[in-house]
């Protein structure tokens, strides 16, 4: 049994100018479109990165020079309504691969009308990670998950992008 303690879920909502399946669309298959490059833990130039769709599927970032460097899993994959993930990356910015030591981030992607989601993430089990609380209060404030939504939202919501 862990006797580590828990760390609070980190809860973030953003409503996004785009019907649920473009939302989900956007979020999975182009992530690169909206993730910030400077979030990356790869050695190499980050050139991307890639989200693989279906349970199982890889989450990971490739470098300028055709490497890659994991993030994590696909836990559940459900268009264009859920997605569930593993995050692999610890207090140190390095990635885990052990699957017992990740946290997860759930995001649930709600109708909010025609043209309008609501996008609500949830990174939980922070404490699996070395570094738990660090990683915490990385990816709680504004340059974290906030402003990573806010990006994601803004490419979403561009009939043009994504």
């Amino acid at each position: 049994m862990n006797a580590t303690p828990a760390i609070p879920p980190i809860r973030r909502t953003i409503t996004v100018a785009a019907p649920v399946e473009r939302a989900f669309r956007v979020f999975t298959d182009s992530v690169d479109s909206w993730w910030p490059a400077e979030y990356h833990i790869g050695r190499a130039d980050y050139a991307g990165a890639v989200l693989e769709q279906g349970e199982g599927g890889r989450w990971y970032e490739r470098g300028a020079d055709g490497s890659e460097c994991d993030w994590g899993r696909v836990l559940a994959w459900e268009p264009p309504h859920r997605l569930v993930l593993t995050w692999q990356i610890n207090g140190d910015w390095q990635y885990d691969p052990d699957p017992g030591r990740a946290s997860e981030i759930e995001v649930r992607f709600t109708p909010a009308g025609p043209d309008q989601t609501v996008v609500e993430l949830e990174h939980r089990h922070l404490e699996r990670l070395a570094g738990g609380q660090a990683m915490h209060d990385a990816v709680g404030g504004d340059g974290g998950w906030t402003g990573v939504l806010e990006r994601f939202a803004k490419v979403a919501g561009d009939e043009t992008g994504g």
